[in-house]
């Protein structure tokens, strides 16, 4: 299959997927929030965080799954392959029992390090033994997925998830309609997830049949998943630090209460972000294969063309956020909960700046060349939590939205775009120009429209929201419609023609 063909093929069913998720999230948390409360929601956001963190014992693997993978199926090394799985399910067999471990002890210090009303400790404890259990289980799974996602199978992983989400949406609403609680939804949350882990397995071993022994540890391959994963893994510790201690943070130093507020902003942008990071997933399989082979001027377009596709998608989202967050945050969950906007408009542009170039750290991940990436990301983080804390004391939530912030814009701004752009030999001001302009542009008109409706006819209801939603979104179409076929626009690009430089290796 032609790759550009593969390409849309692969997006097309992450992006179904993602449609379903958002649609399933955004209508199941404000119904969930308000079933439960902001108390036990908060709880519900502190324990799956908690348990997230478990996600460091990985190690990084997971990455170097979906790169060996792509790279043994590349050059058809069908022994190499089966050493890779067997290795690392055995050594997530081993993680798997170390995160029971760690919930057992959790179980009795969950009290010490958070502030917990004593009438939901209990509920917090079994909660954490769900969760934690379910997490334990998930990671010797999770090396199908990285299989599914190394062979690009992306449209089978997809619909998969569809249904699985709908399932799971379906099953909570019935469960808060006959007046289920927290642990009800925490209980067929972590067991629909380990059914679907199931069904990946499966779909897995249709696609690559690969023998399952012991005997196909070895001790050599795991050597080399470690070289690779050592700075996956500091990447994985820094994903960590900036975008989840937010709100270790908060229920630490503020209250457990305090992180229903601060989830709402942060939810928006998360549920805006999954529709890039979705997408950018195919990068690294993708470009593990052009690395492989040497296609080093495929690797460059890819990566221009990646990275404008990320920004033509992160841009109005984040131009949506900023100008209609309060009358989103009012629909979704009532006017109680405005007070999030400040949150949301502090992290809106930081984070879109940061997912515009999705494709260029999933490139750098497929390729092997992300050792500076994972250093200066972990930086960052450290830099954000040491920040979220002292701002917290002084701003409160606001201060913990600002420690995230800056750190980030630094990272976005500063050190990214050059550093990718350098790797694969593009000159920086071509790789900005042929990446970001066009984006930048077109988003200009789409943020007026939005504007001026705004101001002289103000949201009301969802009716009119889609409709200022839908008139905007007209204009943006129109806008990219004459940017990538007019003749003009074909002229200016041609002016922009990327210059390569003589690489150098790192």
């Amino acid at each position: 299959m032609h790759l550009t063909t593969r390409a849309v093929k692969n997006v097309g069913a992450i992006w179904l997927n993602l449609l379903v998720h958002a649609v399933v999230g955004f209508f199941l948390s404000p119904l969930i929030l308000h079933r439960l409360g902001d108390q036990l929601f908060s709880l519900w956001v502190l324990v799956f965080t908690l348990t997230g963190y478990y996600g460091l014992l990985d190690l990084g693997i997971r990455s170097a799954t979906v790169r060996y993978v792509a790279k043994f199926a590349s050059v058809n090394d069908q022994d190499g392959l089966a050493k890779f799985v067997n290795t690392s399910l055995a050594f997530y067999c081993g993680v798997g029992l170390l995160s029971l471990l760690l919930t057992g002890i959790g179980y009795f210090y969950l009290p010490i390090l958070f502030k917990l009303p004593s009438a939901d400790l209990l509920v917090a404890r079994v909660l954490l033994l769900i969760a934690g259990t379910g997490m334990a289980f998930s990671f010797a799974f999770n090396v199908f997925m990285g299989i599914l996602e190394g062979l690009e199978r992306f449209a089978s992983l997809g619909l998969a998830q569809v249904g699985f989400t709908l399932f799971r949406g379906a099953l909570i609403v019935i469960a808060l309609n006959r007046g289920g609680k927290l642990l009800a939804i925490g209980g067929i949350t972590v067991g629909t997830n380990l059914l679907s882990y199931i069904v990946f397995m499966c779909l897995a071993r249709r696609a690559r049949p690969i023998q399952l022994s012991i005997k196909q540890v070895d001790r050599r391959v795991f050597r080399v998943m470690m070289a690779y994963s050592s700075f996956a893994f500091i990447i994985l510790i820094a994903e960590k630090l900036r975008f989840q201690s937010d709100v270790t943070v908060i229920g630490a130093l503020l209250s457990t209460s305090a992180i229903a507020s601060f989830t709402i902003g942060t939810k928006l942008i998360e549920y805006s972000s999954y529709v890039v990071r979705s997408m950018a997933q195919i990068f690294t399989p993708m470009s593990s294969q052009l690395y492989t082979i040497g296609d080093l001027p495929q690797l460059q377009r890819t990566l221009v063309a990646g990275n404008r596709t990320c920004a033509l998608i992160t841009f109005p989202l984040c131009v949506i956020l900023i100008v209609l967050g309060k009358p989103i945050i009012e629909l979704w969950v009532g006017p109680r909960y405005l007070s999030s906007y400040p949150i949301l408009l502090i992290l809106a542009i930081p984070r879109g700046l940061y997912l515009a170039q999705s494709a260029s750290t999933k490139m750098l991940l497929g390729m092997g060349k992300h050792r500076w990436l994972a250093l200066v990301l972990l930086m960052e983080g450290v830099m954000n939590l040491g920040l979220s804390i002292v701002l917290a004391r002084r701003f409160g939530l606001t201060g913990v939205a600002l420690g995230t912030a800056i750190p980030l814009t630094i990272t976005s701004l500063f050190f990214l775009p050059y550093h990718s752009s350098h790797h694969l030999g593009i000159e920086f001001g071509a790789f900005l120009r042929r990446s970001y302009l066009m984006p930048l542009a077109i988003s200009i008109p789409f943020a007026s429209v939005l504007l001026f409706l705004e101001r002289e006819f103000p949201t009301h209801g969802y009716r009119s929201l889609l409709s200022r939603l839908a008139c905007g979104g007209g204009v943006y179409c129109i806008e990219l419609y004459v940017a990538a076929f007019n003749h003009v626009s074909n002229t200016v690009r041609s002016w922009t023609t990327i210059t390569i430089e003589p690489r150098q290796e790192s």
